[in-house]
């Protein structure tokens, strides 16, 4: 799952474990490095049997590029700590289902993101209009606001650019507007003020978003999109095989 922070990969990797009604199992790339020599790999090998143990499981490898894009600069643990985990995804036999996320895929090694090591690459864009008005009904129904008594269609139009954790942290800053205005409730004016406020991930990543855009534009990647998912399905012209009258 590729995608700037805040679109929702973690979530993604958690609503797949709870759908499948399986553990979950979160491998914090970045807690297997040791002091002492050889113990990164052997952290490393502990965890992967760990979740064979387990399965059938999920396993969400947190943040990948944290770990494994150092290169050479570790004297070669990084290296050997990602080789361990390329040989087990190959070899498994046990069924675990692995969910990687990456913020940055720029410094990942190419061998880890060939079409076969996963069995898809999916890119998790900034939300739609449609999905950020279901995003602002979903944290308002969070915290006991009824969607209805917002302009869902104005928060929307105004968010533009702004991924889900954004539009979260908007109606947490709406509500603190209208606590400090003699406590009265907060509306749709102090969330889109909260806003105003924001300088989105999307202009302060823009040039990470345009690469992500580019993989899937080759083809290296899927939309995680459902409208564009169902606009593709629409191109398709469907036919009515029956007998010859």
């Amino acid at each position: 799952l590729l995608g700037i922070p805040g679109t929702g990969k973690s979530l993604t990797a958690k609503m797949i474990g709870g759908l499948w009604r399986m553990p979950l199992l979160r491998l914090d790339v970045g807690a297997l490095f040791g002091s002492l020599v050889g113990e990164s790999e052997e952290r490393t090998r502990r965890a992967l049997h760990l979740a064979e143990t387990i399965a059938p499981c999920v396993l969400w490898i947190d943040e990948m590029e944290k770990a494994l894009a150092h290169g050479g600069l570790d004297s070669g643990t990084s290296t050997r700590v990602f080789g361990t985990v390329l040989t087990w995804m190959q070899e498994k036999k046990a069924p675990v289902f692995v969910v990687a996320t990456a913020n940055d895929i720029s410094s990942l090694p190419p061998e880890l993101l060939r079409k076969g090591r996963f069995d898809e690459i999916f890119f998790l864009d900034l939300p739609t209009i449609e999905e950020r008005h279901d995003i602002f009904a979903v944290h308002l129904r969070k915290r006991r606001r009824l969607p209805q008594d917002f302009d869902l269609n104005a928060l929307a139009a105004a968010s533009e650019g702004y991924v889900g954790a954004e539009i979260e942290q908007a109606i947490i800053d709406g509500m603190y507007f209208g606590f400090n205005d003699n406590e009265r409730e907060f509306t749709t004016q102090d969330i889109l003020k909260a806003l105003a406020q924001q300088v989105p991930l999307s202009v302060s990543q823009r040039e990470a978003i345009t690469y992500l855009r580019e993989w899937l534009r080759e083809g290296r990647a899927q939309s995680a999109s459902f409208q564009e998912v169902r606009e593709a399905e629409d191109q398709f012209v469907r036919l009515e095989i029956g007998p010859r009258k």
